[in-house]
């Protein structure tokens, strides 16, 4: 609660879902700074947490323990997604950051496999805080507090007993306790700006990052959220819930509905779930995430069948809304063999 009052005297709101916004926000700042009020953090310690993990996620969490930080995914065992983790190494184990809402979730299907591993978990979501810095000063402001920047995207850096990870659009993630938050965020603000959460959210949109929400549990196999593209998959680690489904998509068969980034009209973001269509034809897309860039505009990333976009005069809309949705470029390329890939024996 303490934490909440501190954003509170900052002119900081969080409402019941964790989205925070900010009383006069000031999102062209060379170094902004965004509580991370929609995220959570749960932890995975113990003996076996490594060799527990490397049986349940997508990702490679061996490269994790040498220090860098990946997305992973935790399949059902038909390849769908039921959560979608950013993984961080710490002392004796990892810390797995996701959606604040979906956290009770994805931390219980793990359990469900943890029962004979020397490995347990525990909710850290109201000890753990998360800070997201933006703007071309950010490391500047980091460095200036005695944080070791990263080198590289998704690697990570301890300081403040925490841990800083470099992620993608020369972004940063700060995730640490809360009694080293309080004071460090005040003495931040000496230079940087605070924002709110939409501000977080476009900028992960803009780096084609995707995440999952309650409405799309077990709607997605990893490559339709582009996945493998940050190293979230790893078809050369071995075995893995759901992995024969997932590596089969990659190796043997074709990828019909990848995610793209598009823009949006309204003064409300979609949610996540949400239906796109044609006039031709319903429910072409799934949104995934969405975040206002203004008070009529904003972009989300969204799950789309291919063809979609064979026809460049194809007009895409979502439910309820009759506004056109613009196809706008990600920030990377999908592997042309995804899609072109004949089915073989």
């Amino acid at each position: 609660m303490s934490w909440l009052n501190t954003l509170n005297t900052l002119g900081v709101q969080v409402d019941e879902s964790g989205n925070c916004q900010v009383s006069a926000a000031v999102t062209n700042a060379s170094a902004t700074i965004t509580p991370l009020t929609h995220l959570g953090l749960f932890d995975v310690t113990g003996p076996d947490a490594e060799k527990f993990l490397q049986g349940q996620l997508s990702c490679d969490v061996q490269k994790v323990r040498a220090g860098k930080s990946l997305l992973g995914s935790h399949c059902n065992i038909k390849g769908a997604m039921v959560s979608l983790s950013r993984i961080l190494p710490v002392e004796n184990g990892f810390w797995l950051r996701t959606e604040r809402p979906v956290l009770d979730t994805a931390m219980a299907n793990l359990k469900k496999y943890m029962i004979f591993s020397k490995a347990e978990s525990h909710d850290l979501s109201d000890e753990i805080i998360g800070l997201g810095f933006c703007g071309e000063q950010a490391a500047t402001l980091l460095s200036a507090q005695g944080f070791s920047i990263p080198a590289e995207t998704g690697e990570c850096s301890a300081g403040h007993e925490g841990v800083l990870i470099s992620v993608p659009d020369d972004r940063f993630e700060l995730w640490l306790p809360e009694q080293q938050a309080e004071p460090l965020l005040k003495t931040l603000l000496t230079t940087g700006s605070l924002t709110g959460t939409d501000n977080w959210k476009l900028a992960e949109i803009r780096s084609g990052l995707p995440s999952l929400q309650r409405d799309t549990l077990e709607t997605f196999i990893p490559q339709m959220t582009n996945l493998q593209i940050f190293d979230g998959v790893s078809f050369s680690k071995g075995c893995y819930t759901g992995q024969e489904v997932v590596t089969r998509l990659q190796h043997r068969g074709k990828l019909n509905r990848p995610m793209y980034r598009l823009a949006f009209t309204a003064t409300k973001a979609p949610a996540a779930g949400t239906v796109i269509n044609t006039p031709d034809r319903a429910g072409v897309g799934t949104v995934v995430s969405a975040a206002m860039d203004s008070d009529s505009s904003g972009e989300l990333l969204a799950v789309m069948l291919k063809t979609s976009f064979d026809d460049d005069g194809a007009i895409l809309t979502l439910d309820d809304n009759d506004q056109p949705l613009v196809r706008l470029n990600l920030p990377y390329e999908l592997d042309p063999e995804l899609f072109e890939r004949p089915q073989r024996l």
